[in-house]
């Protein structure tokens, strides 16, 4: 099941969108991420489930210089396809 994310706090410009590439990846999962105009940055994954708690655990951590606030975490009815490998999107 596709999942939609937001997360919210210090997470542009401390390497967000790669650290989140990183672990989506290294879980094998579907998907992208991208910078929103907020200062938040977004994304669309999809994957076993117990991958997808692993980079749920993983976004709400972030990276050492990130300061996550909050994530907002919402599966989708739709079926999409999503990019594999995870990729950011500009």
């Amino acid at each position: 099941m596709p999942i939609r994310f937001r997360v919210h706090g210090a997470v542009q410009g401390v390497g967000y969108r790669r650290f989140a590439e990183r672990e989506a990846r290294a879980l094998d999962l579907a998907g992208w991420v991208r910078n929103e105009l907020d200062g938040s940055v977004s994304g669309e994954v999809e994957g076993p489930d117990t991958a997808l708690a692993a980079f749920r655990a993983r976004l709400a951590e972030g990276p050492a210089f990130a300061a996550v606030g909050r994530l907002d975490w919402e599966a989708l009815d739709v079926r999409s396809s999503l990019p594999l490998p995870f990729q950011i999107i500009r």
